[in-house]
């Protein structure tokens, strides 16, 4: 039995009785506002960073890189954090303007005030944060949830994305999720607004191929940023609305070359998704890594950066 599965089956014990002790335990439900003096005092806070105001929601972002430099948007997955592209954004920002930001609900952006959690209004908050920085031409790279909203807006507006690199990303229905969503499990909403550090550990390391490669201090990074005040429960609220419809069609407006990066281990998205898209996308290039998981640009920064920057030198 994989370590990887080892890993999933010890967190599904780790849910059944945490969640028990959740609903045992459990305040109501109640957002937390974020103050500026919060994220500043967050020791993820870094001089690159910057709050940007977009439509009432005061988003963390941060800028490395040559300011005159092709610039590259990197938009991370559902519950990680800019911190995410860190080894990509290492390497890249010394020939390009790499942006990254947390997603309304994430990290140190934290709760959106109006709770606008769905696919649609994370395309839209996207599409308006690159306007406030008044960005006209970027490349975008986009994993999982970070690379459903990127397709998605390269779909809507082509005169705006030049590239895309899609890691692993949302498109097709997975668990149950279509164009109606699926009712939020007990252990899940526990999971997100309660987990121990352990438990985040267990969860993590399922996203790997080989849990060898898996940064000894991300779970606590991940486990911190979920626990920035009111972030657990806009995770919960996210996945309340989150929808995956049939999106051959839409698709199929994407303009830009993309690159498809997927892992041949992914427990998350099954891999079986990476031809599909690769096929329904107009100009697409597609490399499957058989020995990564979900998020294998943190897994093998390296290999993967070597082939994003010759889809970009083309």
């Amino acid at each position: 039995m994989s370590r990887s599965v080892l890993a999933l089956l010890a967190l599904a014990a780790l849910v059944v009785i945490g969640a028990l002790v959740w609903m045992l335990t459990r305040p109501g439900a109640e957002e937390v506002p974020l103050d500026s003096e919060a994220r500043l005092d967050s020791p993820y806070w870094s001089d690159a960073d910057r709050l940007v105001d977009v439509d009432g929601v005061m988003a963390r972002v941060r800028s490395e890189g040559p300011a005159d430099a092709p610039v590259i948007v990197m938009v991370h997955g559902f519950s990680y954090s800019l911190e995410s592209w860190d080894a990509w954004a290492a390497d890249l920002s010394a020939d390009y303007h790499v942006i990254r930001m947390d997603l309304p609900g994430h990290g140190l952006t934290g709760p959106d005030p109006q709770q606008r959690y769905s696919v649609p209004e994370t395309v839209e908050f996207l599409g308006n944060l690159l306007d406030e920085l008044d960005l006209e031409h970027v490349t975008l790279a986009g994993n999982s949830l970070g690379g459903l909203v990127s397709w998605r807006l390269a779909a809507e507006r082509p005169e705006l994305v030049d590239h895309l690199v899609l890691v692993a990303p949302g498109a097709y229905s997975i668990n149950g999720v279509t164009e109606e969503p699926v009712a939020v499990p007990m252990g899940v909403s526990f999971y997100l607004t309660s987990a121990p550090e352990a438990m985040v550990a267990a969860a993590s390391a399922g996203l790997f191929g080989d849990v060898s490669r898996m940064d000894p201090a991300l779970p606590a990074r991940v486990h911190a940023l979920m626990n920035t005040p009111g972030v657990g429960q806009a995770l919960v609220e996210r996945l309340e609305v989150f929808t995956l419809p049939d999106p051959t069609a839409d698709l199929a407006r994407v303009q830009a070359p993309t690159l498809v990066l997927w892992g041949g281990r992914d427990v998350m998205i099954p891999v079986e998704q990476a031809s599909r898209i690769a096929g329904d996308l107009p100009r697409a290039e597609l490399i499957i890594y058989d020995d990564l998981g979900h998020i294998l640009h943190e897994e093998d920064p390296a290999r993967t950066i070597a082939d994003v920057r010759a889809f970009l030198a083309q």
